[in-house]
């Protein structure tokens, strides 16, 4: 018997496409709500119904929460799939639709909340357990001299962070102890007009570290398991480019040790669903930087690697049942990398919009592509520049390797600018075919 008989998809694109397939192959009658502009993506064709929730900003579609709390309600939705960007991480959003009576597929509210606030955030980690990067342990208040103080007792460089930020916006390199006051000052400000709250804090910043991330499912019933880790050390302005599983050079004693740590952080908080504790990793220690409580865009590397279908896992986490497995039941099997294949420019990495007049998907063994483009489709300028993830798994990394390299040669994606160049040369990178280059490898090679 289905967990739910009908869900609603508050997102567009590949991922919005991702769930509509889960939903089905699990019986799941499906909902899919689009802006004017979106009403010929592939997945409002194919959903048992659809409907239009405002023109194409997102602001007045896919962020009108009264818009979506209606849809579903018009349509007897149960629940609702947020995806990932848009409200997925908007804890009063889960909050107005358990309060509507229908179900948030993700953390409960006050989970997203607690998460969502960095400063919150790294003080539950650190309750928990998990090791966190050194700082300020809490806001910066308007006290000068102790901010000059905690630096000191830091180390220079120091990282200006706002609590409300995310995906590399709200933060600033401090490199010398007289730019410190003006760094904060700076921040606060952006950080207000960013994201409405102008809270920041400090910490160390690390030189050379890579992006490692873990990949965690828990139940209702305080279950927990993790997934393995995921190397996105690959990334441009903080923006990942490519990402791997497992993450290269990381044993599996070490893998075993943080992702108990992120298993009981988990019960802890009393955690449900899929998240992501992602960490700088440096000198072989991990640092905790933040908690990702929805599904990830690199999330297929990790299903292929374990066999596992995280939406799945998902919406039966949210109907309340049990995690069906325990720790020692997850096996890592291969190797899989993602490249983002962006409608951008691949020099300058500005959006691209426009029509697609060809496309091609590569196959093959290992070759998974999670997209919602076809032949005539118009790629909006509305919304982010992704329209296509290339997915490669092998038995060892350089299989892996081997088969992407193949992948990105075979696709053809005419019509539009787009990035696939930059990935053919990627994957042809000796540093990136040598594996555990960190976070500032691809911002170097590109000024070369």
């Amino acid at each position: 018997m289905a967990p739910f008989k009908k869900i609603l998809i508050a997102n567009r694109g590949e991922i919005a496409l991702r769930v509509l397939r889960a939903c089905q192959a699990m019986n799941i009658r499906t909902v899919a709500v689009h802006s004017t502009v979106d009403r010929n993506l592939k997945h409002v064709g194919m959903a048992d119904e659809s409907v239009c929730i405002g023109p194409a900003p997102a602001g007045q579609s896919y962020l009108n929460v009264p818009a979506i709390i209606a849809a579903m309600e018009v349509t007897d939705a149960e629940a609702v799939h947020p995806g990932y960007g848009f409200l997925a991480e908007n804890a009063d959003f889960a909050e107005r639709v358990e309060e509507s009576g229908f179900t948030f597929i993700g953390p409960r509210a006050q989970t997203i909340r607690l998460m969502g606030d960095k400063v919150s955030a790294i003080k539950a980690m650190r309750e928990a357990g998990v090791p966190c990067v050194p700082g300020s342990n809490g806001p910066l208040d308007g006290d000068e001299a102790r901010s000059v103080r905690l630096a000191d007792e830091i180390g220079f460089p120091v990282l200006i962070k706002a609590a409300a930020g995310g995906g590399g916006r709200g933060m600033r390199v401090v490199d010398e102890p007289d730019d410190l006051i003006k760094s904060i000052s700076l921040t606060r400000q952006e950080a207000k007009s960013g994201f409405g709250d102008d809270t920041v804090y400090m910490e160390k910043y690390l030189t050379n570290p890579r992006h490692v991330e873990i990949q965690v499912l828990a139940d209702v019933n305080g279950s927990a398991v993790h997934l393995g880790e995921r190397d996105c050390s690959m990334q441009r302005r903080h923006q990942k480019v490519i990402e791997e599983a497992p993450a290269p050079g990381i044993s599996s004693d070490q893998r075993e040790k943080i992702g108990k740590v992120c298993t009981d952080a988990c019960r802890r908080i009393g955690y449900r669903g899929a998240g992501t504790f992602e960490f700088l990793y440096e000198n072989g220690e991990f640092y905790f930087i933040e908690m990702n409580t929805r599904i990830q865009v690199e999330h297929p590397v990790t299903e292929c690697v374990t066999g596992l279908d995280l939406i799945r896992a998902q919406i039966l986490a949210a109907a309340g049942e049990p995690l069906p497995f325990e720790q020692s039941d997850v096996t890592i099997s291969g190797h899989s990398i993602e490249c983002r294949i962006n409608a951008e420019d691949p020099e300058k990495f500005i959006p691209q919009p426009g029509q697609v007049d060809s496309f091609h998907a590569p196959g093959g063994p290992g070759i998974r592509v999670d997209s919602h483009i076809y032949d005539g489709y118009r790629i909006p300028p509305n919304y982010d520049s992704m329209i296509c993830k290339l997915i490669a798994h092998g038995e060892t990394r350089d299989a892996a390797i081997a088969r992407m390299r193949v992948a990105l040669d075979e696709m053809v994606l005419g019509g539009v600018v787009n990035n696939i160049p930059l990935h053919q040369r990627l994957i042809r990178d000796s540093g990136f075919i040598k594996g555990g280059t960190n976070i500032h490898y691809l911002e170097k090679l590109l000024k070369d």
